[in-house]
């Protein structure tokens, strides 16, 4: 439950919120399937165990307003904590913050933090540590990727100039004191106290403004861990900070990020017992996996989106023509066929741009039906769009190798050229950092397997964040620039509708925009499907169906 001190109207805002979304986002608890990973205590454990776990190197420095990578943010959220975190089910949970009290339309709210917060270096975590790195991030002028999560917030558009002063500050943030943070915002938002759990609202130090870059290779933050080493595609060291006193204190001496450029390899180490936690299984080893002896096995619905982005200048998908197009390839997907055979039922067909485990989820919005296997009326499709321009050349979908793509990628591309009779191939970029790299600098010249799993278990951290016009060019994950008036409006809406329930129904008709215009193309809700070494004994995942790191023990 949500603790604050305030007048009966404004506690309603957030009651209402809170209470519906505790209620629809649950994630369940990972439940092992075969022998149980141990219990949910920590007796017998050795509590300096260094735990290692599986990851891929990076996109880019580690700097809160920048993360747009599942790398980065495993990283990240472990050296800093921010004003909430989010329990396994879903559940807000305040972390630095004592309180978030909105005014009576949700347009203001009030921050108190709690006293005594400080960074690893010792420096106090106050309101200006808040204030200044949201206003970093939010300012056009220091590039960063998550730009666009701030545009709520009042002096937003006012640093939007690239060529501005890069310590202009949003208007719209007020330090009162140390402890106390007054935000005014452009218009009524009651998603903000999830949305400030979303990784580019975490603070900064003031040494970090000395030289950003460096600070981004090592940074010092206020949560569980410290960054120890980064050693570029081997290993990221985190070690428990001696002077944390938050609510995630850890239950390890440290964790060991272990880069791999593959999944089948980091499989192996798990079985050898040289890797404690694999947090994907690759598709190789679905069929087998929940009954291999060597590993401790789990499954469990989760809240990854998956995606194809077909960017918005990509040729022949404009206009008239380019929906036809996009409709005719969602037509041409068996996802059903895909999941069974391909991802041995790690994974559920979408249904809409949400996650089983997210407010508003819904089975039976598509009544056009563009989301299901239909090669006959796909082909009709793509022939009246060869009416208005002849289709030439290869349909190509660009993925990273070091991640577990290619197998679906060569059956979403066989399942599109068999209905199609066009040339579809998977298009691969040898790491995830140089994927994102092409993608985040729009050099990308093909369609793009994408998702959303978002920071905060809101409707609005998918849909908002995925296809707002705010979060396009850059600013966000809106990564193919899909730009529509009406599907704005209805973000707008929603965000000044403090009833859960009436809120779900206008995501639900900005979901109907989407599905009228595919900006990207819906595949599947990836299933959790995780493993451990026989070694540990707590295991423990979090509301975005990731290890909850600093939970993990080691027996001793």
């Amino acid at each position: 439950m949500i603790r604050r001190k305030t007048t009966r109207a404004r506690r309603r805002v957030l009651t209402v919120i809170a209470a519906a979304l505790a209620a629809v986002l649950a994630v369940l608890p990972l439940s092992a399937c075969g022998s149980a990973a141990g219990g949910s205590s920590s007796e017998g454990s050795d509590p300096n165990a260094i735990i290692s776990v599986n990851a891929v190197e990076p996109t880019g420095e580690l700097l809160p307003g920048n993360v747009a990578d599942t790398a980065g943010w495993k990283v990240i959220t472990q050296v800093f904590d921010g004003l909430v975190t989010f329990s396994s089910d879903g559940g807000l949970e305040y972390d630095d913050a004592e309180s978030i009290t909105p005014n009576d339309d949700a347009s203001e709210y009030t921050v108190k933090l709690k006293s005594g917060l400080t960074f690893s270096n010792g420096e106090a975590v106050t309101a200006e540590s808040y204030a200044r790195a949201w206003s970093y991030a939010a300012n056009a002028a220091n590039g960063q990727l998550g730009a666009a999560i701030f545009a709520t917030i009042k002096g937003y558009d006012d640093v939007q100039d690239p060529n501005g002063n890069p310590d202009a500050q949003l208007s719209g943030l007020e330090a009162v004191d140390d402890t106390t943070l007054k935000v005014t915002l452009n218009a009524p938002d009651s998603s903000f106290p999830y949305k400030v759990g979303d990784v580019a609202f975490l603070p900064l130090p003031s040494v970090a403004y000395d030289d950003m870059d460096a600070f981004g290779k090592k940074p010092i933050g206020n949560g569980p861990y410290t960054l120890e080493s980064w050693t570029v595609n081997d290993s990221i060291e985190l070690r428990r900070s001696a002077s944390y006193t938050g609510p995630r204190a850890a239950q390890n001496g440290g964790i060991s990020f272990r880069v791999y450029s593959d999944l089948d390899t980091a499989y192996a180490d798990l079985q050898a017992g040289n890797l404690d936690i694999l947090d994907q299984i690759p598709s190789s080893a679905l069929p087998t996996y929940q009954s291999d002896s060597q590993i401790e096995a789990y499954s469990q619905t989760g809240p990854a989106f998956k995606s194809i982005t077909i960017p918005q200048s990509l040729e022949h998908f404009q206009g008239e023509e380019g929906a036809l197009r996009r409709e005719a390839i969602s037509l041409a997907i068996d996802r059903e066929g895909i999941c069974t055979k391909i991802l041995s039922n790690g994974a559920t067909p979408a249904t809409d741009f949400l996650a089983p485990s997210i407010a508003g989820y819904s089975t039976d919005i598509d009544s056009d039906k563009v989301l299901s296997y239909d090669a006959d009326r796909a082909k009709q499709l793509w022939a009246q769009a060869d009416a208005i321009s002849p289709w030439s050349g290869t349909f190509s979908i660009a993925y990273n190798a070091d991640g577990d793509n290619k197998t679906w990628v060569d059956a979403v591309a066989n399942s599109i050229s068999n209905a199609l009779g066009i040339d579809a191939q998977g298009l691969s970029l040898p790491t995830s950092k140089e994927f994102s790299t092409e993608v985040n600098e729009r050099t990308i010249d093909a369609a793009f397997r994408s998702g959303i799993q978002s920071d905060y278990p809101h409707p609005e951290g998918y849909l908002a964040q995925g296809y707002d016009s705010a979060y396009a060019d850059g600013k966000g994950l809106n990564n193919g620039d899909y730009k529509s008036e009406a599907f704005d409006s209805y973000m707008d809406e929603a965000a000044k509708e403090t009833d859960l329930d009436k809120a779900v129904s206008i995501y639900q008709d900005a979901e109907r925009q989407l599905l009228k215009d595919l900006p990207v193309i819906p595949l599947w809700d990836m299933n959790v499907n995780a493993g451990s070494s026989t070694a540990m004994q707590d295991v423990v995942f979090n509301y975005m169906g990731l290890p909850s790191y600093y939970q993990l023990t080691k027996r001793g």
